[in-house]
């Protein structure tokens, strides 16, 4: 079994770290948890493609654009926060 490669572990436990806290500032269940932990990593990853495509390479950690990766795991939560909420009828 291939064991992942450092920066893809890195990675990973960035996105999770910036899914949590989006959980921990705005609250909800455990489903929503979830949710946002995988829109950080698809997030991350996008922004990561797209770092890589553009060759944006601020605030580089080895292979990684930690700038653009970073950003997209926060709009990919934001995102995922406004579309899950839940709408009161008043």
């Amino acid at each position: 079994m291939p064991i992942p490669s450092p920066a893809f572990t890195f990675g990973l436990i960035v996105a999770t770290i910036i899914g949590a806290l989006t959980h921990l500032l705005l609250g909800g269940d455990s489903r929503r948890l979830i949710a946002l932990i995988i829109a950080g990593w698809v997030g991350f990853a996008i922004g990561q493609g797209i770092g890589q495509i553009f060759a944006i390479r601020l605030l580089a950690i080895g292979p990684l654009n930690m700038l653009s990766a970073s950003l997209g795991a926060f709009l990919a939560t934001i995102s995922m926060s406004i579309l899950s909420a839940q709408r009161q009828l008043q």
